[in-house]
């Protein structure tokens, strides 16, 4: 039943030499990897608003030189990327290029930072996909959390069918977005010029001083407008999704996304100013805009529709990149191995899962509160933009290929800007993201546990291979069977038990002398060959006795040099919902029994045909 549900869901298992029809084309990978950064237009914009209308309306045409110099970052940060992305066609990003230019230390702040930022990335798309929806569907408002989970537990399937069907789904509504806003635009440029819409608030004039306006409040409102940037670094984390030849249409495609993110926020943030739109905790930015354009009608609706798609669908941005982050991570033993694996439908799904799961757990402490989430969000993904500028930095000065000067100064120019964005953000906004100061050293320090479980690991399973594989005389190896009662079931295991040994102990555990004196009976009756122990549990404990009994054994067999191999009979049920009905006395014991060093647990299943 589990797997034809589990079909039916993410369609039938791939073979592996289909891998490379799940590699993306140019528009594919345009809305699957810049939907979060395009996504950002709809909420980026409102975050600089927020932050100027506490002084007063007038202080809102500061939002013209604010984004004029998000859009230089913008422009740093895509040049920076692309030459990344030559750099490191294997993938892995900032985390790559911070490991090898930097050392570890730096490479698993980059990747911790992106990892979490990730997982921010679908929090707060999905909590601002929700917004949009209870914007034009005020009766939703209270159910928020729940409709944000929802869409969450369906994007996460939607992935686990595989990166080429979520690509193909993905696409319709990305560039439907940016068709609406381009009309959106164009519709209030027109306005604007011809006087035929009427502004919603008064604007004031460009260079109009306002009382309250300090470099203080103009940085944080600046660094607010920063978390338009998210999603930038995604396309070189994930080159290896690119169809040949890779680094060639991900820098394209990286250059597409930049200049499509441009003009869609420069345009955002001019109208907005021209028709004096103010944020308001009932109705999004986008939301007034659309209305003061067009009324409520049909266009408005579908331009909602069409930005809460988005802001949900650039979800998806984190489960492209946020599993290949952890498939590199994990190749370097920094992360679990389930992380390397593929899935049936050749995607990293235990990523995915991890993903999906964490994103739920953040919606629900923050309850889809988007403002709470996004300062932690930009923070995040600046640290590992700024360590990934400082490692291209060295990697250049190493390297010094052809015209890498200029390669340089590129690089040079972003680091300076990026660490400039990070320490705005720690002055002006402490109070909101002073958790990443704790969270992502103690993600670091995890990193390292692991990377150092995995080395011990390694070191233990060593083999000198000059050394012969050690003789052992099966005559001394001792079979302890325990048995529950006399059926086919252990019939079965002291069958399968006398292969290997003519040593086979039969152990029962009775709760009173009666249960043992008719066990020692039947047993008699039986006439097997096989020496049966009996151990009265004074407790009605089963596995208390029996590891009392096979530690007394095993430490006999120390001396000799035998092995002890404790073979369990276990049956299985037809159906799932039986197996509910029978205890799982074997289950305990055999986790009992794990801690002990040199015993062998061998299990004799039986099924149950009916």
């Amino acid at each position: 039943m589990w797997s034809k549900i589990k079909r039916l869901l993410i369609g039938r298992p791939l073979k592996s030499n289909e891998a490379h029809n799940q590699k993306l084309n140019k528009l594919k990978a345009l809305a699957v990897l810049s939907s979060d950064a395009l996504s950002s237009v709809a909420y980026g914009p409102e975050q600089i608003l927020i932050v100027l209308i506490a002084v007063g309306s007038s202080a809102l045409w500061y939002s013209l030189p604010i984004s004029l110099g998000v859009l230089v970052l913008l422009a740093a940060l895509v040049l920076s990327y692309r030459q990344i992305i030559f750099a490191y066609p294997q993938g892995g990003g900032a985390y790559m290029v911070a490991k090898e230019n930097l050392g570890a230390n730096f490479g698993l702040t980059a990747g911790g930072a992106l990892l979490v930022d990730y997982i921010l990335t679908v929090a707060v798309s999905v909590s601002a996909g929700t917004d949009a929806i209870t914007s034009a569907f005020p009766a939703l408002h209270t159910h928020n959390v729940l409709v944000a989970v929802i869409i969450v537990v369906m994007i996460t399937l939607l992935n686990l069918r595989g990166l080429t069907d979520s690509a193909t789904l993905l696409s319709y509504p990305v560039y439907f977005f940016v068709l609406m806003m381009f009309l959106v635009i164009g519709a209030g440029i027109f306005g604007a010029a011809t006087g035929q819409v009427a502004p919603v608030h008064p604007h004031t004039a460009i260079g109009t001083p306002v009382m309250g306006v300090g470099l203080f409040l103009l940085l944080r409102a600046f660094s607010s407008g920063c978390s338009a940037l998210t999603g930038v670094e995604a396309m070189s984390n994930a080159v290896p999704s690119f169809k040949d030849p890779a680094p060639e249409n991900a820098a394209k495609t990286l250059l597409m996304m930049g200049a499509i993110l441009a003009v869609l926020l420069s345009g955002m943030v001019f109208l907005s100013y021209w028709y004096g739109i103010h944020p308001i905790s009932s109705q999004t930015v986008l939301s007034q805009l659309g209305e003061t354009l067009f009324g409520r009608n049909a266009f408005y609706y579908l331009l909602q529709i069409s930005t809460a798609l988005i802001l949900v669908l650039a979800a998806n941005t984190g489960y492209s990149a946020f599993p290949l982050l952890a498939f590199n991570m994990a190749r370097d033993k920094y992360m679990p191995r389930p992380f390397t694996v593929k899935g049936d439908r050749l995607g990293y799904s235990n990523g995915i899962l991890t993903l999906g799961a964490l994103s739920i757990l953040l919606i629900i402490i923050f309850r889809g509160k988007t403002e709470n989430l996004i300062p932690l969000y930009a923070v995040g993904v600046f640290i590992p933009f700024s360590l990934s500028q400082t490692g291209m930095i060295v990697h250049w000065l190493r390297q010094r290929p052809k015209g890498w000067m200029g390669k340089l100064v590129t690089n040079l120019i972003g680091a300076i800007i990026c660490y400039m964005i990070l320490m705005i953000f720690f002055l002006t906004k402490f109070e909101q993201v002073w958790p990443v100061i704790i969270f992502v050293p103690l993600v670091v320090v995890m990193f390292h546990k692991i990377h150092q479980h995995y080395l011990q690991v390694a070191e233990q399973l060593r083999i000198d291979l000059s050394v012969p594989l050690r003789s052992v005389n099966t005559t001394d190896n001792v079979i302890i069977v325990p048995v529950a009662g006399i059926t086919k079931v252990v019939e079965q295991s002291l069958t399968y038990a006398r292969s290997l040994s003519d040593n086979v102990v039969a152990v029962y555990v009775g709760n009173s002398p009666e249960a043992i004196e008719k066990m020692e009976k039947e047993w008699a009756e039986w006439n097997t060959g096989i020496r049966l122990v009996t151990l009265h549990s004074l407790y009605r404990s089963i596995v208390g006795p029996l590891d009392k009994f096979i530690n007394t054994i095993k430490w006999k067999a120390d001396k000799t040099g035998a092995t002890v191999t404790v073979v369990f009979p276990q049956f299985y049920t037809k159906k799932w919902w039986h197996s509910l009905l029978h205890n799982q006395s074997g289950l305990l014991i055999k986790a009992a029994l794990l801690k002990h060093q040199n015993i062998v647990i061998a299990t004799v299943p039986y099924h149950f045909k009916k």
